[in-house]
């Protein structure tokens, strides 16, 4: 048996699902790093390791404000496997792009491992993309978006 209860850390994961996508609606990503640790890791493979709230948060602000993640409108979990005894989540998330007006829905991949620490705070999250996911993906979707705009 862990340390936490199923309910406890499924009440966790649940409550970073929905702050995730309200963040990913308002563009304001500070409720998101508030979900970590004072002293949480952070270790994401394309933009390297940020350590505490604040760096987590100093990182996120403005990378999702920026194209082609400000495009993201959604992270939905696809698929999640929780290690009780450890406090850990896996998960399949997807990045989801904004429909460029041909109602397709455009997103890519990446496992995502995180650590709960109790009080409904994550002390670690990693994230792995694959680029041979995501490149083909944005490519396509900046396709449908130019050639909506021509129907315009």
């Amino acid at each position: 048996m862990g340390r936490w209860s199923r309910e406890e850390l499924q009440q966790a994961h649940d409550r970073f699902v929905e702050v995730a996508a309200a963040c990913a609606v308002s563009r304001e990503w500070r409720p998101w790093a508030e979900m970590f640790t004072e002293d949480a890791e952070y270790l994401e493979h394309c933009f390297g390791r940020f350590h505490g709230r604040q760096e987590i948060y100093d990182w996120i602000q403005p990378l999702m404000n920026e194209w082609p993640n400000s495009e993201m409108t959604s992270f939905p979990h696809d698929w999640c496997v929780l290690d009780e005894e450890r406090g850990w989540w896996i998960c399949q998330i997807e990045n989801r792009f904004r429909d460029p007006g041909d109602g397709e829905v455009y997103q890519a991949h990446n496992l995502t491992v995180l650590h709960y620490a109790g009080d409904g705070l994550f002390s670690y999250e990693e994230d792995a993309y694959n680029p041979t996911g995501f490149v083909p993906m944005v490519t396509a979707w900046m396709a449908a978006q130019q050639a909506h705009e021509g129907e315009r």
